[in-house]
């Protein structure tokens, strides 16, 4: 066994021997994909979702130099038709190629030079094993010559495939090396169809754009915005993370608000792996993305100067699900035409959730959001800072029941941030108050249509427990009155709900007439203080 060439089952029987959630059904996938034209597989997701995981799986099932019958035998590959078929009978190439960037920055060599390290580790690797290779010159000769002498064709297995792509982000003569060295191994009719039984790349980024096309243009790839059938092998389903719950004795409800977001057609919700098992271990729910270096700077890419940016990243995260247009992303770190590429970028390092339906993203939980609401406190955007501060002041104005100023604020905002096609439309509104008290996530836990006494609360603001400030039940109306929205939060008995809640409870309501001629149009406040007798 070598380190690059067959490197054995020691990774998996590692990640085997603690709690692991079967994943090998995707080997199932990988299986099909052998001896046809789409044996070529790149799937991108963020960091921390099991990537490196799935690829030391994938290198102790094909890899001919060991035996992982028993490592296998109690996990649903193990009952799949094609099982005996494909165990252990590949040449395995696997490579992590974070590990020659990082020996890379510590030696001081250029990013251009990794491809030939890269090129002389696995030929030296392969020439320990098989010594009489070693008077071949080029590596895919060298690797065409031990498939033929051993009738074995190879699985290349490329963890991070995308890191040279990310950390030379302004080197494209060291991106366009490494990228023909991938070219030369599956692009290459002299050798792809002779050689590679099939390759697995997984990285963060889907495969870098040429012009208008992938650069590396044969292989299949299922991604944070078209997933596929892969879809439940991103993350932890739903399902699985009900039976670690149920397992560890934790609470579900819990862990869906703080980790749950993401979701995929024909999959349904899609869960943080890494951030389930460290809540799991440390019995604690806390944001642990910080933790995984998850992304290059979420400030970086929210202060980028393009047009309308800055309201799209409020009205996020007020909670407003945002249209995107994900088709023209270059799937890199500099090539940005406006908004839209930002926020696709930031689909594929999983700050946002992508919803394929309705072509919309949102902030998919309690642990995103927290990255978002310490990163907008440090983005030196005037528009940003202002609206910080009229939403701090709101919340204020709010708690000390100054009814004029809270209604000439949502009056404000509804007005600046809604276009005038939708500004009669009822969702609007909701959206409106979002927007307007898009600091909460400072002291509170924010509810839509939260179920209440006899009916839903439109918006509910809960402080959280190191917070005195007081919970916020707000109902709004149409052509009505802020005092009968008053009446309704009483009538229905939502305070029924929060009035254990261990805090003051002020039932706000707010009432927009829009049926007033224009320009008379106006935005009402009722705050009141919620004591049993008000019921």
């Amino acid at each position: 066994m070598g380190t690059y060439l067959d490197p054995g089952n020691q990774g998996f029987s590692r990640i085997a021997n603690k709690e692991y959630v079967d994943k090998t059904g995707l080997i199932s996938f990988i299986n099909q994909k052998i001896g046809s034209s789409n044996n070529l597989i790149c799937i991108s997701r963020p960091r921390r979702f099991g990537k490196s995981y799935a690829a030391k799986m994938l290198c102790a099932y094909y890899d001919k130099s060991c035996d992982s019958h028993e490592l296998f035998r109690n996990y649903a590959i193990a009952k799949a038709t094609d099982y005996e078929s494909h165990i252990n009978h590949y040449h395995v190439i696997s490579l992590d190629i974070s590990g020659f960037i990082s020996d890379a920055k510590m030696h001081k060599i250029p990013f251009g030079d990794i491809p030939s390290i890269i090129v002389r580790s696995i030929q030296t690797d392969i020439c320990k094993s098989y010594p009489e290779l070693e008077d071949i010159d080029t590596l895919n000769e060298c690797l065409l010559e031990l498939v033929r002498r051993t009738g074995t064709q190879i699985v290349f297995i490329i963890d991070e495939w995308d890191s040279l792509i990310r950390e030379a982000k302004d080197d494209f003569d060291a991106q366009d090396i490494y990228l023909n060295l991938l070219r030369g191994w599956f692009k290459n009719n002299n050798f792809t169809p002779e050689a590679v039984a099939a390759a697995y790349m997984t990285g963060i980024l889907p495969i870098k754009k040429d012009g208008s096309q992938s650069a590396i243009s044969d292989f299949r790839e299922y991604t944070m915005v078209k997933p596929r059938q892969f879809g439940k092998y991103v993350g932890f389903t739903e399902e699985e993370v009900r039976n670690l719950c149920k397992q560890h004795n934790c609470s579900f409800d819990s862990m869906k608000r703080w980790y749950d977001g993401y979701e995929f057609k024909d999959v349904g919700a899609v869960y943080n792996p890494n951030s389930v098992i460290q809540s799991i271990e440390n019995k604690d729910f806390d944001s642990y993305w910080t933790e995984t270096s998850a992304a290059e700077g979420l400030m970086e890419y929210i202060s980028k100067p393009y047009n309308g940016l800055t309201k799209t990243i409020a009205e996020l995260i007020g909670g407003v699900d945002v249209n995107v247009n994900t088709t023209g992303f270059a799937n890199d770190l500099v090539t940005f035409r406006g908004k839209d590429d930002v926020l696709t970028l930031m689909i594929h390092l999983g700050y946002l959730a992508y919803d394929s339906d309705t072509k919309t993203v949102h902030i998919p939980n309690e642990e995103i959001k927290l990255e978002f609401q310490k990163a907008i406190r440090e983005v030196n955007h005037e528009a940003t800072l202002q609206r910080l501060n009229e939403s701090d002041k709101l919340f204020l104005d709010t708690i000390h029941m100054n009814e004029e100023a809270v209604a000439a604020q949502i009056e404000k905002i509804h007005r600046e941030e809604t276009a005038p096609l939708h500004y009669n439309k009822e969702d609007s509104l909701r959206s409106v108050i979002k927007l307007a008290y898009y600091t909460y996530r400072d002291y509170y836990l924010q509810w839509e249509e939260l179920p209440t006494g006899d009916g839903y609360a439109d918006v509910v603001y809960l402080p959280r427990r190191d917070s005195d400030w007081p919970a916020l039940v707000i109902e709004l109306k149409w052509n009505k009155s802020a005092e009968g929205a008053i009446h309704q939060i009483l009538d229905k008995h939502y305070p029924d709900q929060l009035k254990d809640y261990g805090s003051r409870l002020l039932l706000v309501g707010i009432n927009y007439d829009k049926d007033a001629p224009a320009g008379k149009r106006k935005h009402t406040c009722k705050i009141v203080e919620f004591t049993p007798h008000n019921s």
